[in-house]
């Protein structure tokens, strides 16, 4: 249940997001942005958070190296980001969007809200402060 909440905030985050700088300012479609949210969420949740967040640092320093932990997983996640927006954008929008800059945009909207939403993952999903990796039930 714990993945599942996590997911929900993470996607209406993401969502949010790319609902403002896409839809509004853009001017795409909400059905492409509704699917690109969707595979984002799920990639950036598993990649970033699970898997960087929980393997990167040094977990036996104080508080886990969770300030080097959570730089390191922002900066992944804001590459990713960039990278999935900008093809999925590409295949799934009118090439008249500028999906370049839209993307450009969006990762530094949601990279700021990965720097506050990974302090939610290391307290809440990531419980055991030793282990090098977090299942995912």
């Amino acid at each position: 249940m714990k993945h599942v909440k996590a997911l929900l905030i993470k996607f209406i985050m993401i969502l949010a997001v790319l609902l403002i700088v896409f839809t509004l300012i853009f001017n795409a479609g909400v059905g492409p942005v509704l699917l690109m949210g969707a595979i984002l969420t799920v990639a950036a949740y598993v990649i970033g958070d699970l898997l960087v967040l929980s393997r990167s640092g040094d977990r036996s320093k104080p508080n886990g190296d969770y300030p080097k932990r959570n730089l390191i997983a922002t900066a992944s996640d804001a590459v990713l980001t960039f990278v999935l927006l900008w093809l999925l954008g590409s295949a799934l929008l009118e090439p008249a969007n500028d999906v370049m800059l839209a993307s450009l945009i969006a990762t530094v909207v949601i990279g700021v809200g990965e720097w506050v939403f990974h302090r939610y993952v290391n307290k809440r999903v990531i419980k055991d402060r030793n282990a090098q990796t977090v299942g995912m039930f």
